[in-house]
């Protein structure tokens, strides 16, 4: 089949290598120049595990080109998915900027019939919104709808890819969500997703059939029960803390009841990256328009957002406010392993917090550095005092020289199970400050002091 992919970010990129992979296709559309250009050379712009052989693979084989030519990019495919960015808004609402763009460039240069599949991530109402556009844009280039013949059908198809397993998640599906429209458009996309999936259901059919809507709801709504857990699980673990109760054995009893299961329910410091923070706050807004307060959803993101500084709070409850002359190694800046994304990542405000008191940062992680790098820049822009007192170092055990406490951001594999006496002899203070609760608590038999959240 003849795929066109309108976004080479972590979704598009992924989702296109994937088709390509399948036999399919699949033409990358970006318009970056620039990112498009070093696609074309081989280089990949994001980290996730896997991915880099696998185009190579695919563009070796012709399955998979990469192009800034919308016109092209829209002539090309009889499937055209839209992966671009839904970023949020000043008020919290998802920014459809460029879904739209997308849409209108469809209606522009679409001359046959085409099933425009919506990936990015959207509030309900978006796929109305999409048909809407082209056909406002086919009007104006022809004077009335579209031709006779030439059929325009919209799809919601939500993804669920991790990053870090995104390739696993997508050729592996757990489940494979389609919103259509109803009557002949929807029948004539539900044809042609259910071969373009076939590979993917061979054991058994993994989709679930809806509304549009319904679709474009259920993203947002598998969003919010995850981050639900996971502040749910914090607000736990500081309570344990207080009745001195240690949050592990609880997490141990929860999770073997199958109603509740082990995911999303670790004790840290909160949850970060593209999706979360943005979808939970675009469905609030979407409550408020229609009136309603999603009142779990909110607190849910303030004791979040309260999570992060937590770990701040116990490093200033060991050494004080003031934290001049004081140094801290930092392991783990992405918000998460399997990734270099910085976006809304916990170490970007706990290494402000530090910074802003005076101390001094060695920052240390396996991928995610150079990202850090340009996110921490933006971030202390204006602040020179604070940019100078912060250094990154490509060795894990180097960063935690000389320093007065090792604090743990991320939970790398690499991280998992140190040389404690290695690193106590690095470190000026055999102390640990374990933002991802990686330990358990039995190390202080080896000297260490140990801080984790519920521990």
């Amino acid at each position: 089949m003849k795929i066109s992919i309108i976004g080479t970010g972590y979704v598009g990129l992924v989702t296109g290598t994937c088709l390509a992979e399948t036999g399919n296709d699949v033409l990358c559309f970006d318009v970056d120049e620039r990112k498009v250009q070093r696609l074309l050379s081989g280089d990949v712009p994001i980290y996730e595990e896997g991915l880099p052989p696998l185009i190579a693979r695919n563009v070796l084989a012709a399955r998979l080109v990469f192009t800034n030519d919308i016109s092209h990019a829209v002539h090309h495919g009889e499937l055209i998915f839209i992966a671009v960015g839904t970023p949020a808004g000043d008020d919290g609402r998802a920014d459809l900027q460029h879904v739209l763009a997308a849409a209108r460039d469809i209606g522009r240069y679409m001359h046959d019939s085409k099933v425009v599949v919506a990936k990015s991530t959207v509030p309900v109402g978006t796929g109305i919104k999409l048909r809407a556009v082209i056909e406002e844009e086919l009007a104006t280039r022809r004077g009335s709808n579209l031709a006779v013949g030439v059929h325009l059908s919209i799809v919601s198809n939500p993804e669920f890819l991790k990053q870090g397993t995104g390739i696993a998640d997508f050729m592996q599906p757990d489940r494979i969500v389609l919103g259509s429209e109803p009557g002949a458009a929807g029948q004539y996309a539900r044809d042609l997703m259910r071969r373009m999936y076939a590979p993917f259901n061979r054991d058994h059919d993994r989709t679930i059939h809806m509304s549009l809507e319904a679709a474009e709801f259920t993203k947002y709504a598998a969003n919010a029960m995850l981050a639900t857990r996971i502040s749910f699980m914090n607000e736990l673990a500081n309570l344990a803390e207080k009745v001195g109760v240690d949050i592990e054995q609880v997490r141990c009893g929860l999770v073997a009841d199958p109603r509740i299961g082990n995911s999303f329910l670790q004790a840290g410091a909160g949850y970060g990256g593209s999706c979360f923070p943005k979808d939970l706050q675009a469905l609030v807004h979407t409550a408020a328009a229609h009136g309603q307060r999603l009142h779990l959803l909110e607190a849910v993101r303030v004791v979040n957002d309260a999570q992060k500084l937590r770990l701040v709070d116990k490093i200033v409850g060991h050494f004080g406010e003031d934290l001049h002359g004081r140094r801290f190694g930092i392991w783990g800046l992405a918000f998460k392993p399997g990734t270099d994304d910085m976006r809304e990542a916990p170490s970007r405000i706990i290494i402000q917090a530090l910074l802003m008191r005076g101390a001094e940062v060695v920052a240390h992680d396996p991928v995610a550095i150079d990202e850090a790098r340009m996110a921490l820049a933006k971030d202390l822009d204006g602040h020179p005092d604070q940019a100078a007192r912060l250094s990154f170092n490509g060795q894990a055990l180097e960063a935690a020289d000389n320093c007065d406490a090792l604090v743990i951001l991320t939970d790398w594999d690499a991280f998992k199970n140190p040389d404690f006496d290695a690193l106590k002899a690095r470190l000026r203070e055999p102390l640990i400050f374990d933002g991802r609760n990686l330990y358990d608590p039995s190390i202080r038999a080896k000297g260490i002091d140990y801080r984790a959240f519920g521990r």
